[in-house]
């Protein structure tokens, strides 16, 4: 890896130095370095207004760093930093990897993990940004530029065999810093129907990470879709939470929180705390993501594993399920890795672990579908309080659409009844009847009854009934399928004393 000549532009001259392999300099984090900097000198009294800019060249080698951080010295007087980048993207032959660079920035309170500095990030969906103390790039944290020493972070995400070039340019532009608008997030109640099922899609993405819908747009197609919460799930940045608030109302609860996207897999951290930042700059190896699960779970959200089988590289979660609260089983079109998801799941559920389920549409762009699948939960009220809670317990199913609902129960001999997420205390040897109403599926479509041992009751849609014993089902769940693919999928109801006593 090389860090190539700045350019310098506005008689400013160079702006870096050759540096070898081995003058890279390691960061806080494993696989990462930190390049060489370049720096501005002090703007003179009547350059306030002026500009100056350095322009870094280098090439990313085959199994570079997974962040590269390139550190830029700011002085006093700087009113706005702006970056742009460009990289080649050479044509390779099917199965070999070509070139992707990802983009952020820490300002100068530093890039420790975990730390106060993150100021942005934007992956590759963008080929520049900038800051200021009254604005910024969606994605980016609006703020004075203070002096100090910045990093702007390169994410080599695929490299070609043959490298990846790049190259960095970095601009400031001196004067009067704006004021930094107050943040206002969205509310954490919405006018709801009091105990009841609400209906919601936690994994949603716009123009604020690699999304090109607006947050208005996202929440008329929630409305439309029939939903009463969704949730922001920008990748790897807060930024975007305030921009939220406009669009809440009494008839739609938006929560906040972040797609954490590692090299290791995606997790929701879903309803944080407005304005929290999670990191994401770790690996399986490295034994940090129990860290950042509890930060998650300090700030009040759930930590939910996004799409754990999903192909794409970096996407297939590698973390393992100790920590989540609970596990997205459905994202978008119900496709080949939903299914694996969905058995691998059942299997825990076989072993007698249960992380509860849930679908989201993991929606970005026209014509992607907001609140399909969606994920439909019992909880005392419309708030974020009580949505996570019913989260987390489990009482929540998945379907395809608002037109599709269930009624999932079991009943004892004795009148004691369980729902979705619950268990039912019954002897070993107690009859209990299991009972399945479902609507709004269509035509064409089998339900099914599942256990521990698998299918157990397999019918048309409809109202389906069953009778068991807790010794035979230590749990019963239900799906409802067209053509292999799933429509709905429930939580299942537990029968029998809990495992342990």
């Amino acid at each position: 890896m090389s860090h190539g000549q700045g350019q310098g532009r506005g008689g400013q001259g160079s702006a870096g130095r050759e540096v070898g392999r081995r003058g890279l300099l390691m960061s806080g984090a494993v696989s990462a370095f930190t390049l060489g900097g370049v720096s501005f000198a002090e703007a003179a009294p009547g350059d306030r207004d002026g500009e100056r800019t350095r322009v870094v060249r280098g090439v990313l080698p085959p199994g570079a760093p997974d962040y590269v951080y390139l550190p830029v010295e700011v002085g006093r007087g700087v009113r706005e930093l702006a970056v742009s980048y460009t990289y080649e993207r050479p044509v390779t032959p099917a199965g070999t990897p070509g070139n992707a660079l990802d983009i952020g920035v820490f300002d100068q309170r530093g890039t420790a993990l975990g730390g106060e500095g993150f100021r942005g990030w934007s992956g590759g969906a963008r080929a520049s940004f900038f800051i200021r103390a009254d604005d910024a790039t969606p994605g980016y944290v609006a703020g004075p530029v203070r002096a100090g020493t910045w990093h702007v972070v390169l994410g080599p995400y695929t490299v070609a065999p043959r490298g990846l070039p790049y190259e960095v340019s970095v601009t400031l532009r001196y004067g009067e810093a704006g004021r930094t608008p107050e943040r206002v997030y969205p509310p954490e109640r919405a006018r709801g129907r009091g105990r009841g099922w609400y209906r919601g899609d936690c994994h949603l993405h716009s123009w604020y990470s690699d999304g090109r819908r607006t947050p208005g747009e996202i929440a008329a197609l929630a409305r439309a879709a029939g939903l009463d919460f969704i949730h922001t799930s920008e990748h790897n940045t807060h930024a975007g939470q305030p921009f939220w608030a406009e669009h809440a109302g009494d008839d739609l609860l938006i929560l906040t929180g972040e797609e954490v996207t590692t090299r290791n897999g995606h997790v929701l951290a879903l309803g944080t705390d407005p304005g929290t930042f999670i990191d994401w700059r770790y690996r399986a190896r490295e034994n940090r993501f129990g860290r950042f699960a509890r930060e998650i779970r300090r700030a009040g959200g759930l930590v939910v594993p996004a799409h754990p089988y999903a192909s794409c590289i970096g996407c297939n979660w590698k973390f393992g399920m100790g920590e989540a609260d609970v596990v997205e089983v459905w994202n978008g079109a119900f496709t080949a890795d939903d299914e694996v998801s969905v058995q691998a799941w059942d299997a825990e559920l076989a072993r007698g672990r249960w992380v509860p389920a849930m679908g989201n549409s993991d929606a970005h762009r026209d014509p992607d579908p907001v609140g399909r699948p969606q994920t439909v939960v019992l909880a005392e009220d419309l708030t974020r309080a009580a949505i996570l809670e019913g989260l987390r317990k489990g009482h929540s199913y998945v379907a395809e659409s608002s037109a599709v609902e269930l009624d999932f129960s079991v009943v004892d001999g004795r009148g004691r009844r369980a729902g979705i997420g619950e268990r039912l205390r019954v002897e070993a040897d107690a009859e209990v009847g299991v009972r399945l109403g479902v609507e709004g599926v269509g035509a064409g479509c089998v339900v099914r009854l599942v256990t521990e041992q698998g299918v157990v009751v397999s019918a048309g849609a409809g109202v389906v009934e069953w009778e068991t014993r807790a010794g035979y089902a230590g749990y019963v769940r239900a799906e409802v399928r067209r053509g292999g693919a799933l429509v709905a999928l429930t939580n299942p109801v537990f029968l029998g004393p809990p495992p342990h006593g």
